[in-house]
């Protein structure tokens, strides 16, 4: 845990005023249908990093939105240092001293460091530009803070926690004395985020404060002094850090005790379940996405591909699913050549897929909870007469028992799809493709977006699958989930295969190393 800094004088080594308080009170936002945030409380102070938990939909991202001027509250006030504040837009909250850092960043990749910082920004010279003075000023902001970018170089040979850091240079340059970072540390390996930590203790030593919002129970208690957790609209509680644990956090969040480490049995590895030799393909900008990709998975055993977004694991995924063609190399399954095979063909064999975007290719959001539970299988015997007319009551039936045994919060079979909740949605995604007893499971980012009580549950499933001799490959960026889950560990870097762990043996900054091409 951080400790607070004690403040040094009224302004920021930028030259900017600091805030010594914000201060949200009785926020309240009302959406058709939903009360996302019910008299919520919040406040952060000067050199302090306040970290914000709940599960998706807790009110986490609209209350911050509101801070923003992204959205307007219904009712409620929002004080800096003692003196009430309109914040209609984005461009108020920057004049009060407010930034925000997205989870995903809102960069031009083919922009310098400095256009787009200078981007929206009113040039010292009028009309023409003053790129220079951007530059010089970029480079103070990054001695200041370690925060080491070339203000010449474009954004897109930038690494991913370099492009971060062009994000925290930009609301310092416009002044930013409050900070609110959303998953800052989603898409970063473990020495990037190590970085970032040490920039942010950096800027709450200097006098800004801090909001940082994250899932990762271990981040919060090592960056924040304050937690203030959030659950169905409503503030739960604030603590100082010091009085946190992972588990207390977890219940705070979800309202019951959530099993947050798990006990595997040891794995009881069988034959070769699927056999990927040399395997190339091409990505969607028509470069290399995958490169001569070679491995094996056996049934009774989960491994796991670790690897920073965009290094081909998405190529990995679709290329064994039948959803992108292999350039080369061989794909098999049960001992069957199945290289550009149909994924019709895939799943007639035994091979199930939980895709990473489930809106786009897990479901028809416009369906209903039973036409898509049987997406691919309405037309099998057991759904249908004669293979013309479709057996509703069936299909509801078998509905009904997943929704059961999975626990689907949904209030009829008849549900449209999109009015559930993500969590939800993945567990309708999961019932499905484990319906039909699958040998080999494709899981990929099985619990991207989901509250940490489906987490809970989907990785129960995932182990209670292997055990019961899926082979299953698990593609998470998450490395708590892979190292949680997985039995051994490959790591993909650049669109091929650069490392290999057992789990038992993994050091975490070897992995990292691994992740950025290095090890």
């Amino acid at each position: 845990m951080a400790e607070i800094a004690a403040p040094r004088s009224n302004l920021l080594p930028t030259g900017h005023a600091r805030i010594d308080t914000l201060e949200m009170t009785g926020i309240v936002k009302r959406f058709p249908g939903v009360l996302a945030a019910d008299q919520i409380d919040f406040n952060v102070k000067s050199g302090e990093i306040h970290a914000l938990l709940g599960e998706n939909g807790a009110g986490k991202s609209t209350l911050m939105k509101m801070l923003y001027g992204l959205y307007h509250p219904d009712a409620g006030q929002i004080r800096i240092n003692g003196v009430e504040a309109s914040i209609g837009n984005p461009q108020d909250a920057i004049g009060h001293g407010i930034g925000m850092i997205h989870q995903h960043f809102m960069l031009v990749p083919s922009l310098t460091v400095a256009e787009n910082i200078a981007l929206g920004m009113k040039s010292s010279r009028g009309p023409r530009l003053d790129l220079d003075v951007v530059s010089k000023r970029v480079l103070e902001l990054s001695e200041i803070y370690n925060l080491k970018v070339d203000p010449n170089l474009p954004i897109w040979q930038l690494a991913v926690g370099e492009q971060q850091r062009v994000e925290i240079l930009r609301a310092l340059y416009k002044g930013a004395a409050l900070l609110i970072l959303d998953e800052p540390t989603a898409v970063l390996t473990p020495q990037e985020v190590d970085g970032l930590f040490r920039i942010l203790n950096q800027l709450a030593d200097d006098g800004h404060a801090l909001v940082f919002i994250s899932h990762k129970l271990h981040e919060v208690l090592e960056i924040s002094h304050r937690v203030t957790v959030l659950r169905d609209g409503r503030r739960v509680n604030s603590i100082p850090t010091s009085e946190a644990t992972r588990p207390k956090l977890a219940e705070m969040m979800v309202g019951r005790p959530v099993l947050l480490e798990y006990e595997k049995n040891p794995a009881n590895a069988r034959d070769d379940r699927l056999i990927l030799d040399g395997v190339s393909a091409l990505s969607n900008r028509g470069t290399v996405g995958l490169d001569e990709v070679s491995l094996r998975l056996r049934g009774g055993e989960i491994v796991g591909i670790a690897g920073v977004s965009g290094n081909g694991q998405q190529e990995l995924a679709q290329c064994i699913t039948g959803l992108r063609e292999a350039t080369a190399g061989r794909i098999e399954v049960d001992g069957n050549d199945m290289t550009n095979s149909h994924p019709s063909q895939l799943n007639a064999i035994g091979l199930s897929y939980i895709p990473e975007e489930r809106m786009l290719d897990g479901v028809i959001k416009e369906f209903s909870v039973a036409e898509n539970y049987v997406l691919q299988d309405h037309g099998h015997p057991k759904f249908t007469r004669g293979k013309i007319f479709m057996l509703f009551n069936k299909i509801r039936e078998a509905c009904r028992e997943a929704i059961k045994v999975y626990e689907i919060k949904t209030p009829s079979t008849e549900t449209i799809v999109k009015s559930l909740s993500g969590g939800n949605i993945q567990k309708l995604v999961l019932a499905r493709e484990l319906s039909r007893d699958p040998g080999v499971l494709i899981a990929a980012q099985p619990t991207r977006g989901v509250d940490i009580g489906a987490t809970e549950y989907i990785h129960h499933r995932l182990l209670e699958e292997r055990d019961n001799g899926t082979a299953i490959l698990l593609i998470s960026e998450d490395l708590d989930e892979i190292r949680a889950l997985s039995d051994r560990i490959l790591v993909m870097y650049e669109g091929r295969i650069v490392g290999e762990v057992e789990n038992r043996d993994v050091d975490i900054e070897h992995l990292g190393m691994l992740m950025t091409g290095g090890g």
